[in-house]
């Protein structure tokens, strides 16, 4: 049964043909035979599970409005609140912290008769300090970060949906080294409130999926802006007009793995006259330092009580980032955020032409050891511009690992982009280019 696209399974249980509680018995057997390897998860009641699942059951059955994501499975991120339930950020400080409100998405989750499963793991704080999650594909390698947990819960099978949160590239880089499809919806279409907030300027709430559909579906029951309308129709309509893409390398070209070469440039050429080389405009040429500068300046504001609280209990990371965002200057972090400003403008002339950007979802496969949840250089330029990404799990390594590609579209086209990123994803399906790289 886990076996199922998304879309299949969602069908199934509103037409009765599978329980809610089934699909849940499925999933938890999956989590208790693997969780001991892979660690996705900070909290997990089985028996919450089973009650919410048989809840629902019991609403179908009397006839009851049976939501978008009715008895679908749904991890969520240990950084966004849940009513009654531990939200401890990942963070020794919060050790703890239960909430009493639900944040906005997990309300929207409910709404929409997901079954919220249960609290995924977390990077420290949502920044880089690692949590305990294992990369599914291999045990000795990160899932990436900061939604760890998410993204290896999906793709090892043991929920099919699972929301995350992106500052850099936490949403899109562990799809990439998970082998799953990640979007990071424009900024500010999923609700924040109740989300842990590091940075107000780049922060973004996000899902995980195994394709393009399950993405779709999930971010467009949680989606509180226009950006999120016709999402899944844009996925069932996505095969009837072959996209124009401009290739763009961006930042961290020149330090990526090879292989991320080798599977970009098969892509291209594959793709053929689909595919232009473009550049990005002149307001991108220091956009990986600017990003890094509000992200540090705004943690530093926002993180202030857990540096008093406790900073000899924060990881290294985290309490450096915060120290150096002590120590930024008003005028360095204001003209920061006026690069951030010109960003989504100077695309422009790239939307008039082309569809979407492909582009590089992260520098390489996941890199060795649990240490490091691997370079966000990739991603964090998009979070800044505050445009919608898709990840695709369209490569895999020699040593089985994925290698993903990324694709952007303009700010508030999220449709338009889930079409894209679905006729990609079939057109791989069929077999236009050899995947083992």
């Amino acid at each position: 049964m886990t076996d199922l696209g998304v879309l299949a399974l969602r069908d199934k249980l509103a037409a009765g043909e599978v329980t809610a509680l089934a699909v849940a018995e499925a999933c938890i057997d999956r989590i208790v035979a693997r969780e001991p390897e892979v660690k996705a998860w900070a909290w997990f009641d089985p028996e919450a599970v089973r009650t919410e699942a048989g809840r629902l059951d019991a609403l179908h059955a009397a006839g009851g409005p049976v939501g978008p994501l009715h008895g679908l499975p749904v991890g969520v991120k240990d950084v966004i609140d849940t009513a009654g339930l531990p939200t401890e950020n990942g963070c020794p400080v919060d050790s703890g912290r239960v909430p009493t409100q639900d944040a906005a998405v997990v309300t929207r989750l409910k709404a929409a008769g997901g079954v919220m499963f249960g609290k995924t793991v977390t990077t420290e704080l949502a920044f880089m300090h690692p949590g305990a999650t294992r990369n599914p594909h291999n045990l000795g390698r990160t899932p990436g970060g900061s939604s760890s947990g998410s993204a290896a819960a999906v793709a090892d099978g043991m929920v099919p949906l699972a929301i995350g949160t992106q500052t850099g590239g936490s949403v899109i880089r562990p799809a990439a080294f998970c082998g799953i499809t990640g979007f990071k919806p424009t900024f500010n279409a999923i609700p924040r409130d109740g989300t842990l907030l590091q940075s107000h300027s780049l922060d973004t709430l996000g899902v995980f999926a195994r394709d393009p559909m399950g993405a779709a579906l999930l971010a467009e029951a949680l989606c509180a802006s226009p950006a999120g309308v016709g999402l899944v129709d844009a996925v069932q309509g996505a095969v009837a007009t072959a996209p124009r893409l401009a290739f763009v390398r961006g930042p961290g070209w020149a330090t990526s793995d090879p292989l991320t070469h080798r599977a970009l440039e098969r892509l291209c050429a594959a793709l053929g006259a689909q595919v232009t080389i473009v550049d990005l405009p002149a307001a991108f040429d220091d956009v990986t330092a600017q990003r890094g500068l509000i992200n540090t300046a705004e943690m530093a504001h926002h993180f202030s009580g857990y540096y008093a609280r406790g900073a000899e209990r924060l990881g290294p990371p985290t309490r450096v980032a915060i120290e150096e965002g002590q120590a930024l200057k008003a005028t360095g972090y204001l003209a920061a955020t006026d690069v951030q400003a010109a960003l989504s403008p100077a695309l422009e002339a790239i939307w008039s032409d082309f569809d979407a950007i492909l582009c590089p979802a992260a520098l390489g496969p996941a890199p060795e050891g649990l240490g490091f949840t691997g370079d966000s250089i990739c991603n964090g330029l998009w979070t800044m511009a505050g445009t919608p990404a898709v990840t695709l799990p369209l490569f895999h390594a020699p040593n089985g690992l994925p290698v993903g590609a990324q694709v952007v579209g303009p700010v508030g086209q999220d449709a338009r982009l889930m079409g894209v990123a679905q006729w990609l994803w079939q057109w791989a399906q069929e077999g236009h280019f050899d995947p083992a790289l």
